[in-house]
């Protein structure tokens, strides 16, 4: 059976800050980097056959160092090669060769899995802002499925782009038996295993995903979940 392997980012500079980060692009922080490390140790039992990052620095150098440090992947002899979207007018032939599957993971960024985007918050210190306007009003802003912040997303807005994503690009590779590392972010994992645990409007905003931590899911060949296994 295919293994979907859902991983948040380490620790970000911003995330130690306490700040809001949305779609701001900050690294791993030092902490983050071991964390994505010791992640990395905790997957040395699962080869991974393809990968999918967002578009931010974080989710990829999560991602990029689970499959570089893992034990499994060295077994496999492969190397991460990023594919970039030949779409994109700057895309300037980056990922353009022959390619070899038997040497490579290939790496899929997407905006779809982006953090949610938290607009004017942004920038802002989470205790001074909960200060500033009260913190049944950033409560509301941060886990209402609905309320969007000033500016921003709503985790329902999140959902939207991220189901479809996952059913039509992720969900492809698992019924097809391919082991699966993504490496996103709090809200944009949280979308997708409201889809995978069927999870409910009023229950997905209490889902608490720490940094670093791989969530590992079997899954047969019509997409149904037969397992879940938190790494800690």
């Amino acid at each position: 059976m295919a293994k979907l392997i859902l991983i948040r980012h380490g620790q970000s500079t911003w995330n130690s800050a306490n700040k809001f980060t949305g779609w701001v692009d900050v690294p791993l922080s030092h902490v983050g980097l071991e964390e994505a490390q010791r992640a990395a140790q905790k997957l040395k039992s699962y080869p991974i056959d393809i990968c999918f990052t967002s578009l931010l620095i974080r989710s990829i150098q999560t991602g990029l160092i689970c499959l570089v440090e893992s034990d499994a992947v060295l077994k496999q002899g492969k190397s991460p090669v990023i594919h970039h979207n030949a779409d994109d007018p700057d895309w300037h032939g980056w990922d353009h060769h022959a390619g070899n599957p038997e040497e490579e993971i290939p790496v899929f960024t997407a905006q779809a899995l982006d953090e949610r985007y938290y607009g004017e918050l942004q920038g802002l210190n989470k205790a001074e802002t909960a200060a500033k306007f009260g913190i049944e009003q950033v409560t509301l802003w941060r886990r209402s499925y609905s309320v969007r912040p000033p500016g921003g997303e709503s985790l329902a807005d999140t959902v939207a782009r991220t189901i479809p994503f996952f059913k039509t690009r992720i969900l492809t590779h698992l019924k097809l038996g391919e082991n699966v590392l993504v490496a996103a972010h709090g809200n944009s994992l949280r979308s997708i295993m409201m889809e995978l645990n069927h999870l409910s409007e009023a229950e997905i905003p209490l889902l608490e995903l720490a940094t670093g931590i791989p969530i590992v899911y079997e899954v047969d060949q019509t997409g149904n979940v037969l397992s879940q296994e938190i790494l800690i």
